[in-house]
């Protein structure tokens, strides 16, 4: 949940200010106690915002306590200055949020202090009307991007065959989302990798072995020796992520890794996932081929829903069934085989098989088909440098046992699929989205990610009704 600062406004003349400070008070508990009934932690001035000397002293005083969203709250009307001076003094994502009471005009104060704000630049949010959705969608965005700001990114290798999408200008996002970029041999992997614990790289191997769908060796690209330098290779990457703190992640995997070491696929797929063999643990957004603005996006998306990321080419547009099948490698978590907490039945759902030809080092592809339901689909790329973010909506599909191998089949079939019907015309979506990845969670999160565009100032690419 988010820590979310709270200014309320009042009204500059000593005389109205002494006469409606218990509304406004009132109003303000009740504001902070739905907040606080929502999970978040509040900061809230110490006096009500109606004088200048206020409006700097309590925006500072709250901005001391580093809040994801700072709250400007109008039960009354509020002189616009107070509004202004606030602000100078306020850092990160920032909310107008008025109250509608008939005999109390807060809507024309929060109208006249966001009209001020626009006049000079300054991005903010309105809503009205108490904690409706569209708040607490607000909240999520500025909560997103506001914890953006100051992470690292672990860049495991640099740019893989010749992906020019994939690879981004560190300054630019320091810039403009505040992040910064550790770059790291993709050798640490390998180096590391020998000197993991064999009883945990045997425990791992046995938990899928005991409770997989299959686990199918065939001597050759999948050994159980080649199964255990994929758990080897997990773990390498667990503890470079706890020794150089790093928030998300992308390996670059082809062609080094997967042509003389092993594939990274049940290392991404793991650390994708809210669980491995050794019980629950939070997610670590890893992006396979390095893949910067697609990590980006998945870290986006899982902190605003908080669920596992998918990660996927465009494999293929089924025409004569306007279905996309969405597929990558063994990169998808294994949690969307079934979107189940618990990890027994995903992976119930769940094949592994020998690494296709394009893999000549070998290991486990995670094959799985994804469960059906709705989701919202996004991707950051860049039109002429400028980063704007695409979205739509869709849905994953899944049909029989025969149909989904045959579809599965018609690509590679040892790798995840998601078959999905995007609620966007195939031309459209083909002559415009800039990426070959695409990135996906479940349910609805387009007002949060509209939200997320605006604070971070990039450009909306909403694709079909959401254009």
């Amino acid at each position: 949940m988010a820590r979310i600062g709270l200014l309320t406004m009042s009204d500059g003349r000593d005389y109205v200010a002494n006469d409606i400070r218990e509304f406004v008070q009132n109003a303000e508990k009740a504001l902070v106690a739905a907040l606080e009934a929502d999970g978040h932690e509040v900061v809230v001035g110490v006096e009500e915002i109606w004088t200048n000397q206020l409006a700097t002293s309590e925006a500072r005083r709250v901005a001391a306590a580093r809040p994801d969203l700072t709250i400007f709250h109008y039960p009354v009307w509020a002189f616009p200055h107070f509004t202004m001076l606030a602000a100078a003094s306020t850092n990160g994502p920032l909310l107008l949020l008025a109250s509608l009471d008939p005999v109390q005009p807060g809507m024309v104060g929060m109208l006249a202090g966001g009209g001020a704000l626009d006049q000079i630049g300054r991005v903010h949010s309105r809503a009205w009307g108490g904690l409706t959705e569209e708040v607490a969608a607000q909240i999520r965005a500025a909560t997103a991007v506001s914890r953006l700001c100051g992470s690292t990114f672990g860049k495991i290798g640099g740019r893989p065959m010749g992906m020019n999408t994939a690879t981004a200008n560190t300054d630019q996002w320091m810039a403009t989302f505040g992040i910064d970029v550790e770059e790291i041999d993709q050798w640490e992997i390998v180096r590391r990798s020998e000197h993991v614990e064999q009883s945990r790289v045997t425990a791992g191997r046995e938990w899928l072995e005991r409770h997989a769908a299959g686990v199918h060796y065939d001597g050759k690209q999948l050994t159980p020796e080649l199964l255990e330098r994929q758990i080897r290779s997990y773990y390498a990457m667990r503890e470079l992520i706890d020794e150089w703190n790093l928030d998300f992640s992308g390996i670059k995997g082809q062609p080094e890794l997967t042509s003389h070491f092993t594939t990274m696929d049940i290392t991404e797929a793991f650390l994708n996932d809210p669980y491995d063999w050794e019980g629950p643990k939070e997610t670590h957004v890893t992006a396979t081929e390095a893949d910067m603005d697609g990590a980006l996006t998945m870290q986006i998306l899982k902190l605003l829903s908080g669920d596992p990321v998918l990660f996927a080419d465009v494999r293929h547009y089924h025409s004569d069934l306007d279905i996309w099948d969405l597929a990558n490698s063994g990169q998808h978590a294994t949690w969307y085989a079934a979107r189940s907490a618990d990890p027994l039945e995903n992976l119930a759902k769940t094949h592994f098989y020998p690494e296709v030809f394009f893999f000549p080092a070998g290991g486990a592809s995670v094959h799985h088909i994804a469960a059906p339901g709705d989701a919202t689909f996004a991707r950051l790329t860049r039109l002429n440098g400028r980063y704007r973010l695409h979205v739509a909506r869709g849905a994953f599909e899944s049909y029989s046992d025969a149909e989904n191998e045959r579809l599965a089949r018609l690509s590679t079939f040892e790798w995840p699929h998601a078959f999905t019907r995007l609620q966007v015309d195939a031309s459209e979506f083909l002559s415009t989205f800039g990426a070959n990845h695409i990135h996906a969670v479940p349910g609805d999160r387009v007002a949060e990610l509209r939200a997320v565009a605006r604070l971070l100032d990039i450009d909306w690419a909403g694709l079909g009704p959401l254009a």
